[in-house]
């Protein structure tokens, strides 16, 4: 097959050949290779200024990531059979590490499927496409479902923020099967039920599950404050491990209605819930003298942007002061963050300068980051975004 070229600039290679797979608008040869000539969406072969073939890559000249590399053989681009193999590889990994059909099945670029999310909620299958090529490969990406898994509901939850980024429209399909209302999950040994429609992404964050599973070894015996709860991923879990008390946070009313659902799925009866931002209830239950024994932070990306990282780690700061108040003189904080701008070492010292700011002396326990399902690109900073840390907070120590 013969595909346009698309040429880059000189010593613009460099970053590809250490293992990235994204190349930014401005590092291509516009007078070689104008943006312009290509359509969103369009496969070309990517070229050093050298003339040098350096694979194949998806195009959207509207992009600042104009092009996603998607083959290091310049002979051979993205097609169905490639997909299914990439597919098929990522589905082993998972099924070698999870017993049940509950995972995040593909992971972008981290599985060789730049633009493609998949996660599996057992026989339902959550697609999100973010990438004008692979929207192209829509058609085959739910046929290799079909035949690798024989999923009875296959939804296309094509409502991301990137797509508005790549150009595209913003829908949600059913493309084989019916649409469940509710997302039936297991994470960790305690059930769950989530809502397909107006979730967030898929309706589910599988990332942090280990980190979960850590908390409930911490959990028996302990009043729990969730903060930003959604659903009740970590509170629910640490209701079900044993703690005698947990209290979910979260803006959503429909959240809220959820926590309450999944506590019922679960039997669980010690489960309560505050409505509001989390921010103001947190400085309400200090005021209060309130206090908790564990203390969960699991905020929405406080740094979306590069250029919101002053005033996102600003934000991070109050969060973990506000959190550190409200534990007991020997409490536990987990610190958590999905801000892929914010590395694990500044999120420690910034929970460090809070503890100081505070007078609290605090212990690093542990460090945790996203599951296994989640695989982080070595080249790609960018894959490797969440980080969690669990920290012993202690009054009157030192």
């Amino acid at each position: 097959m013969n595909f346009p070229v698309l040429y880059l600039r000189k010593g613009a290679e460099r970053r590809l050949r250490a293992g990235h797979l994204w190349v930014y608008s401005n590092e291509v040869d516009i007078k070689r290779s104008p943006l312009t000539g290509f359509e969103a969406g369009v496969q070309a072969e990517l070229r050093a200024s050298n003339d040098k073939p350096l694979g194949i890559v998806f195009v959207n000249p509207h992009a600042l990531i104009c092009g996603r590399l998607i083959s290091r053989d310049p002979t051979h681009g993205m097609t169905p059979q490639r997909l299914t193999q990439r597919m098929e590889v990522a589905l082993e990994l998972r099924q070698r590490l999870f017993n049940k059909p509950f995972y995040r099945w593909v992971f972008g670029d981290s599985d060789g499927l730049s633009g493609l999310v998949i996660d599996r909620f057992g026989d339902t299958v959550v697609v999100q496409i973010s990438s004008a090529g692979m929207e192209q490969m829509t058609e085959a990406i739910v046929r290799a479902i079909q035949r690798l898994t024989q999923a009875s509901s296959i939804v296309l939850k094509n409502d991301g923020k990137m797509r508005k980024v790549e150009g595209l429209e913003s829908y949600v399909e059913q493309a084989h099967g019916n649409a469940p209302d509710m997302l039936q999950l297991e994470e960790n040994g305690v059930k769950f039920e989530v809502p397909l429609a107006g979730g967030q992404k898929t309706g589910w964050f599988y990332d942090h599950r280990m980190n979960r599973a850590r908390l409930q070894a911490y959990a028996p015996g302990k009043r729990v404050l969730d903060v930003f709860s959604y659903v009740g991923g970590w509170g629910i879990q640490a209701a079900s491990a044993g703690a005698t008390s947990v209290t979910c946070i979260d803006s959503s009313a429909s959240a809220i209605e959820s926590v309450h659902h999944n506590a019922r799925l679960n039997g669980l009866t010690n489960v309560d819930t505050i409505e509001g931002d989390a921010f103001d209830v947190l400085k309400a239950l200090a005021d209060e003298k309130q206090k908790f024994d564990i203390v969960v932070l699991d905020p929405p990306a406080l740094i979306p942007r590069r250029r919101d990282q002053k005033a996102g780690e600003q934000a991070y700061a109050r969060l973990n002061q506000l959190g550190l108040r409200l534990l007991e003189r020997d409490g536990l904080l987990v610190s958590a963050s999905c801000s892929m701008h914010l590395s694990q070492e500044k999120l420690v010292d910034i929970i460090r300068g809070s503890g100081r700011k505070i007078d609290r002396f605090v212990q690093l326990l542990e460090q945790g980051h996203q599951a296994p399902d989640h695989p982080i690109i070595p080249g790609i900073a960018e894959t490797d975004y969440i980080k969690s840390c669990f920290v012993r907070s202690l009054t009157g120590f030192l």
